[in-house]
């Protein structure tokens, strides 16, 4: 079945609560509510540290969208202080918004297919970084498989799934295979968060490009670009991509060419720079 319009669809990620963009967030509630998209896609770290104040922030705001949302569980939504309930229940603080948590969303001839890429630890010092497991992709191939045929597909994960970075930093384990599966699939794009400038570039597989799309973020912690969200629309053939931004910086000039290491600002030469510049001449606070 499709549409005989086409369909929008918000694309926010890394709100981080306590950390939020007061301004950003109370500007894109009110877009949603006045506009009304057929999805609301959430890419990861809706907090900042896990905090249990910062889930009731986050749990109040996401729960008033009063639209559908699917939610992706971020590396900042994971049990930080408490190392005991991140081994134990780590997603227990997910609790108020447990029905969007990894939720498929299925719109006429569109369905928006969730992948996870967080895990409690890794065997690595940088659990911040993401890790496709096999299993996971399994759960998300079985989703994608199990709809009905002809049905174009949107992948909703934390991290963009790119194994190498501009310096060979090994970003997301097992992206690359993730990719390669997906390639085989009717994927039309990946949505992810995680390094908090937006991006929109296709990423080459053994069968064929995948189409990555990241949402910056609606924070204060900016990379190199103001507080932002996607606007998503797809009329069944293309799909198109806005950045929305309350200083109406165009599309083309949010957009970084590249996935960085991470969300940090850049500090050397050769990182991944969106043509605005907008980089914060210090680094964002953490907690």
């Amino acid at each position: 079945m499709t549409s005989d319009k086409p369909l929008t669809l918000f694309h926010l990620s890394d709100i981080h609560f306590g950390l939020e963009d007061k301004r950003a967030i109370a500007w894109v509630a009110d877009e949603i509510a006045t506009r009304r998209p057929d999805a609301v896609v959430i890419t990861g770290d809706h907090t900042m540290r896990a905090r249990h104040h910062e889930f009731a922030a986050a749990t109040a705001w996401i729960n008033a969208l009063d639209v559908p949302v699917t939610i992706a569980i971020g590396n900042h939504d994971m049990p930080y202080f408490n190392l005991f309930e991140r081994f134990t229940t780590p997603y227990k603080r997910f609790e108020g918004l447990k029905s969007l948590v990894e939720r498929e969303i299925d719109l006429p001839g569109l369905a928006v297919v969730p992948l996870k890429s967080v895990r409690r630890w890794q065997p690595r010092t940088n659990w911040s970084k993401g890790w496709v497991t096999q299993p996971a992709l399994d759960r998300c191939l079985d989703m994608i498989d199990r709809l009905p045929a002809g049905t174009r597909v949107l992948i909703s994960v934390h991290h963009p799934l790119r194994e190498v970075g501009t310096h060979g930093t090994a970003l997301t384990h097992g992206g690359e295979n993730a990719l390669t599966e997906l390639a085989k699939r009717n994927v039309i794009g990946v949505l992810s968060g995680h390094v908090h400038d937006a991006f929109d570039i296709e990423e080459p597989t053994a069968h064929g490009p995948v189409r990555m799309i990241g949402a910056g973020t609606l924070s204060q912690r900016t990379r190199s670009t103001p507080a932002s969200f996607n606007e998503l629309t797809w009329d069944g053939a293309q799909l198109m991509v806005r950045v929305r931004n309350l200083e109406q910086v165009r599309t083309a000039d949010m957009l970084i060419d590249d996935v960085p290491a991470d969300a940090m600002p850049p500090r050397t030469p050769g990182e991944p720079v969106a043509p605005v510049g907008q980089v914060p001449p210090v680094d964002p606070p953490v907690h």
